[in-house]
């Protein structure tokens, strides 16, 4: 009996020991980032790897699913999943969540049609007389965010973005350079387009948990440890070629 019940307790405290898995939601429209294709709905792309990496290398047991951003927004700050990904590091950002990382970095950029005559920009003044399309709810960088532009914040996603150029409706965009070159290759508009040559910032993108979580610790102690085996740079590499 005393056996059953040492074995009994031995199992409970076991089970009571494992981690509790991770809820982790990201951009199901942030090519090459993170995505779904239709044919297969498994979650892809750079990011998505990064912090699956992260995970593994942490042990601890995580589901990951991609919605539409807002969503994604709007989950993390209801509280129904543990952890978002990716938020730019603006000051707004960092004031609103935990943020952890960086798990990159990315080259915001302005990119225009092929026969717009502006061919660079020194100050945001300069672009006060044009319509620039961004992705509504996106955050891009805190002094351009704030500056009054003409905008149009109506594409819910970088490939409506590019479209909405490409149609004329606006004079240029902004936004990752990798997402929107990859999406210009997908939509066959790379001889349409071109971009300017003064990027708009070099944004780091982290992963954001609620604000004072302990977890944001564990999550960077992980992602140090792949930077420093290589891991990461071999993730980098990959999706690089």
């Amino acid at each position: 009996m005393r056996r059953v019940l040492s074995m009994l307790l031995f199992c409970g405290t076991a089970w009571a020991a494992q981690p509790e898995a991770w809820r982790i939601v990201g951009d199901i429209q942030f090519a090459p980032y993170s995505y779904q294709n239709e044919a297969n709905a498994k979650p892809q792309g750079l990011d998505v790897e990064i912090v699956q990496a992260v995970m593994a290398e942490a042990r601890i047991p995580y589901q990951l699913h991609l919605y539409p951003w807002e969503r994604v927004k709007q989950m993390l700050g209801n509280g129904d999943v543990d952890m978002a990904f990716q938020f730019a590091g603006t000051a707004e950002r960092r004031a609103q969540y935990e943020l952890a990382g960086p798990i990159r970095t990315g080259r915001t950029i302005f990119m225009v049609l092929k026969q717009n005559s502006l061919q660079n920009w020194n100050t945001l003044a300069d672009l006060a007389p044009l319509t620039i399309g961004q992705v509504h709810g996106y955050a891009y960088e805190s002094a351009f965010d704030k500056a009054p532009l003409k905008r149009d914040a109506s594409a819910t996603n970088p490939e409506q973005l590019l479209l909405m150029l490409l149609a004329g409706r606006i004079d240029l965009i902004v936004g990752d350079r990798g997402q929107l070159l990859y999406y210009a290759r997908q939509l066959r508009a790379l001889p349409h387009v071109r971009i300017l040559p003064k990027p708009l910032v070099e944004m780091p993108r982290f992963v954001a948990f609620s604000k004072g979580d302990s977890r944001a610790a564990q999550f960077n102690a992980a992602l140090a440890r792949l930077q420093q085996n290589g891991k990461l740079q071999t993730i980098y590499n990959h999706w690089q070629q």
